[in-house]
């Protein structure tokens, strides 16, 4: 029987999907990984500082900043460790700053934006489209499907009173905030490229981070398209409320 063989692993390898073998045979080698895992662990201890900063707007709405160790760490070291890290910012930060009755389906909303963040980012040559990208998925993932549904389950459970899936206050604030936490990951990865490649935990160039006449648009129409949807919403849905 013919034995299967595996090529060696190129340490500086850029997949531009991560529909790839080697993409996750290199994320799997992340947790063998000392200087990773040094690494992971000190970002982690920065998000759950930062994630108990916050800005309050309304009832259960905050503009947080924790997106932005989330969105760097899951560069370095992708969807596994992530995985990991997300469990335990999740963990250590509700036990040291909780808000409320534990719940576990929020670490599922952690995990996502973590394992989100490096499908997008992890081992890719990045451009300004795909940090836009990226942040637009989690954005509708986390923000506007995972987190009210989730809320509403919480609510039914622990406080015996309904939770509105969608709100006004709760479309704006991810509207308006998108295209601000896109340019600000995009700085932020052009400042941190250059020391993480030389520490040799990341490859891809810092270069391409930069924001042309066609990345403006693209926010533009991604943030007036979504404008229009929450015109319409608020019109005809929230507004009969």
């Amino acid at each position: 029987m013919e034995q299967k063989t595996y090529q060696p692993l190129d340490q500086r390898a850029l997949f531009s999907t991560p529909f790839h073998r080697d993409y996750w045979r290199l994320a799997a080698r992340e947790v063998k990984s000392l200087r990773v895992l040094i690494l992971a662990a000190l970002l982690t201890a920065l998000r759950i500082a930062i994630k108990s900063v916050k800005i309050p707007l309304a009832a259960d709405l905050y503009i947080t900043f924790g997106f932005m160790v989330n969105a760097a760490g899951s560069m370095i070291y992708g969807p596994i460790v992530a995985i990991l890290a997300s469990a335990v910012s999740d963990t250590v930060g509700a036990l040291l700053f909780p808000t409320g009755t534990y719940f576990l389906p929020f670490l599922l909303e952690e995990i996502a934006g973590g394992v989100i963040f490096a499908l997008f980012y992890y081992r890719a040559r990045l451009t300004t489209q795909r940090v836009l990208l990226g942040r637009l998925a989690v954005t509708v993932v986390c923000n506007l499907i995972l987190n009210p549904l989730f809320m509403m389950w919480y609510y039914a459970l622990y406080m015996g009173k309904a939770y509105t899936f969608m709100t006004w206050p709760r479309l704006a604030k991810n509207i308006a905030l998108f295209p601000v936490q896109t340019v600000i990951l995009v700085l932020l990865f052009r400042l941190l490229l250059p020391i993480t490649n030389r520490l040799k935990v990341t490859y891809a160039p810092a270069d391409e981070l930069k924001i042309r006449k066609k990345d403006v648009v693209s926010l533009i129409v991604l943030t007036v398209g979504a404008a229009a949807i929450v015109i319409l919403y608020f019109f005809f849905v929230y507004k009969n409320k």
